[in-house]
């Protein structure tokens, strides 16, 4: 399908950025393209490009453009929620695992986007519901991964960990982090985790400095329901959602972790594989 609204999520904060959105949107506009964008760039705005809060620059567009990192792509995917608008990452910075598109490789790639010559590629992404006393106070989504830890101060955390209702183990750590294969190479394998295929359907449970040599990383079946008790009181515990959004806990906390319904749907122009992408960030083959 070919591309005639675009709405730019962009980190502004980003030296490349002002750069780049004064260069691509006129590029876009010269295309026929409708342009919306974050109202910090509204000196671009003009015929065919709206400047807008952040909160709204998807609205009515057909895909959404992440000028930035990883972190603002999984903001973006935040944006997007239960739609089904696809995401284009481009890197302003370091080679990412989401943001396929390099700015050395921006225009000449989006132009046969725009056209229509793409694919998309779906990547399951996680429901997090926080309940307390056993009502839920709090639903959130995560692309990347669900992590419960301690704050600064905080001693070693205990959690009860349960699938499907029975339970698996005691958690003695800094915290555990519950992470799709998107994730999987995130802050999970910082952790120790394993590395899985973006493209697999599964859940990855992966302890923090767990106090307990034993206690390993775990990877369980899509359809799993996941849950974590706080039962020690252990001072500042968080709850945070692809490193972006956080919650305190407090002792008797669950938070309950699933596959959501509706994947996040990714661009794909077809240049990088993830092993090239893998190869690249943890410089396998060098010495």
């Amino acid at each position: 399908m070919k591309i005639s609204k675009v709405g730019i999520i962009t980190k502004v904060t980003s030296p490349h950025a002002l750069e780049t959105m004064s260069a691509l949107v006129p590029w876009l506009r010269q295309r026929g393209i409708s342009v919306r964008i974050q109202d910090e760039y509204g000196h671009l705005a003009g015929d065919g490009v709206q400047a807008v809060p952040r909160s709204r620059v998807l609205e009515g567009t057909e895909m959404a453009l992440s000028l930035g990192g990883d972190g603002t792509f999984l903001s973006t995917a935040r944006l997007v929620g239960d739609t089904d608008q696809p995401i284009l990452g481009v890197n302003l910075g370091f080679l990412g695992f989401l943001t396929e598109l390099s700015l050395d490789e921006i225009y000449e790639y989006l132009g046969r986007i725009i056209e229509g010559d793409y694919e998309i590629e779906e990547r399951v992404r996680l429901e997090a519901r926080h309940l307390k006393n056993g009502e839920v106070v709090g639903s959130f989504q995560a692309l990347n991964d669900v992590v419960i830890h301690k704050g600064a101060l905080a001693r070693i955390i205990d959690l009860e960990t349960f699938i499907d209702g029975k339970k698996v183990t005691n958690h003695r750590a800094d915290g555990l982090i519950i992470s799709t294969p998107t994730g999987s190479t995130g802050y999970s394998l910082a952790a120790g985790g394993p590395i899985l295929e973006p493209s697999l359907d599964a859940i990855v449970i992966t302890p923090i400095c767990p106090h307990p040599l034993s206690d390993r990383p775990l990877v369980v079946l899509p359809d799993r329901q996941i849950e974590a008790h706080l039962v020690s009181d252990s001072g500042e515990v968080y709850l945070t959602l692809d490193g972006q959004r956080g919650v305190g806990l407090q002792r008797g906390d669950r938070i309950r972790v699933y596959l959501s319904e509706k994947p996040v749907r990714l661009v794909r122009a077809g240049m990088k594989s993830f092993y090239e992408v893998l190869s690249t960030k943890l410089q396998w083959g060098h010495r």
